[in-house]
C-alpha cells in the first residue's frame, strides 16, 4: 500500500513538471512574436502601397518590385551629370522617434541615400532631412569625377576623392562613419539600422555602430551652419516626418524594410 502511495505521488510530481516545462516552452515561442508585432513593415517583397514619389502622388518611374525587392530600375548615371531625382518617401505615416532597419545592395559606381524626419514641400529631401549614406566607397570617385561638386564645398586639398562625410553610413556632410567599418563588396546585400532619439542618433551596418551624436545640441548646430547646410535653414530641424530613400541616377535594390516606433 505504501508503494502504491508513493508511485502516486510521483507520477503526480512528473505531471507538474511537465506542465511546467509546456508552459515555458508556450512563452518561449510567444516572446519572438510578440517582438516581431512592434515592427511596422514598410516594404515586405510584396507591396509598394503607402510609397509615392517626394511631392507626387504616385511611384516615379523606375521604382518597381522585382524578384520581391524594392527596385530602382535605372542605367547608371554619372555623378557630373547629376541635376537630382525622384526621390520616394513612405507617405502613409510620419514617425518620431524610431528604429529603421532594412536590407540594400548598389552596383559598381552607385550611389543612394536614406533620409528620415522628411517633410514635403521642398526641392527635394536633401535641404531639409538627414541622411544615411549610401554609396560604393571603393569605386565611385573612380567611375564619376567629383571634382568640381567638392572644390564647390571648399575641399581643395584632392577634390577628385570621396570624402569620409560622403561615404557610406555617415550622417551626410555631417558626421563621418568609422574607418574600419564593414562594407559589403557591390552586388552583395548590406544591412543598415538607424535609431534615432532626442538623447542620441547611432549610424549602424552589418551589426556595427558607426557613429553616434546627439541632433540638435550646441556642436550639431555648429556643424550644421559651417558646411554645406549652412544656406539651408530647415535642415535637420524637423522632429518628425516621413522616410525615404534616394534616386541618385543609379540603380538600387532594398528589401526587408521596417521600423519600430521608440
Amino acid at each position: 500500500m505504501r508503494n502504491y502511495f508513493g508511485l502516486i505521488v510521483l507520477v503526480i510530481l512528473m505531471s507538474a513538471c511537465k506542465n511546467q516545462s509546456k508552459s515555458q516552452e508556450v512563452q518561449t515561442a510567444q516572446t519572438p512574436t510578440q517582438e516581431e508585432s512592434e515592427w511596422i513593415y514598410l516594404f515586405d517583397g510584396t507591396s509598394t502601397e503607402g510609397w509615392r514619389g517626394y511631392n507626387m502622388e504616385t511611384l516615379p518611374p523606375g521604382w518597381i518590385i522585382k524578384d520581391s525587392t524594392l527596385t530602382f530600375d535605372t542605367e547608371l548615371g554619372m555623378e557630373q551629370d547629376y541635376k537630382g531625382g525622384k526621390d520616394i518617401i513612405y507617405g502613409a505615416e510620419e514617425f518620431e522617434n524610431f528604429e529603421l532597419y532594412m536590407e540594400w545592395k548598389l552596383p559598381e559606381g552607385g550611389n543612394s541615400g536614406i533620409f528620415y524626419h522628411v517633410k514635403e514641400g521642398y526641392d527635394g529631401p536633401p535641404v531639409v532631412s538627414p541622411e544615411y549614406q549610401l554609396i560604393d566607397d571603393e569605386n565611385y570617385a573612380r567611375i564619376h569625377d567629383l571634382t568640381a561638386y567638392n572644390t564647390s564645398l571648399g575641399y581643395t586639398d584632392k577634390p577628385e576623392e570621396l570624402k569620409p562625410l560622403q561615404q557610406t553610413g555617415a550622417d551626410y556632410a555631417m558626421h563621418p562613419p568609422k574607418a574600419d567599418k564593414t562594407l559589403h563588396p557591390v552586388g552583395e546585400w548590406n544591412s543598415s539600422k538607424i535609431v534615432f532619439t532626442p538623447e542620441k542618433v547611432e549610424h549602424w551596418l552589418n551589426g556595427e555602430l558607426l557613429l553616434s551624436f546627439v541632433p540638435w545640441d550646441e556642436a550639431w548646430q555648429e556643424k550644421k551652419n559651417s558646411d554645406k547646410w549652412k544656406n539651408s535653414p530647415d535642415y535637420g530641424k524637423f522632429k518628425t516626418g516621413y522616410i525615404a530613400l534616394q534616386d541618385h541616377s543609379s540603380p538600387i535594390w532594398f528589401r526587408n524594410i521596417k521600423i519600430k516606433k521608440l
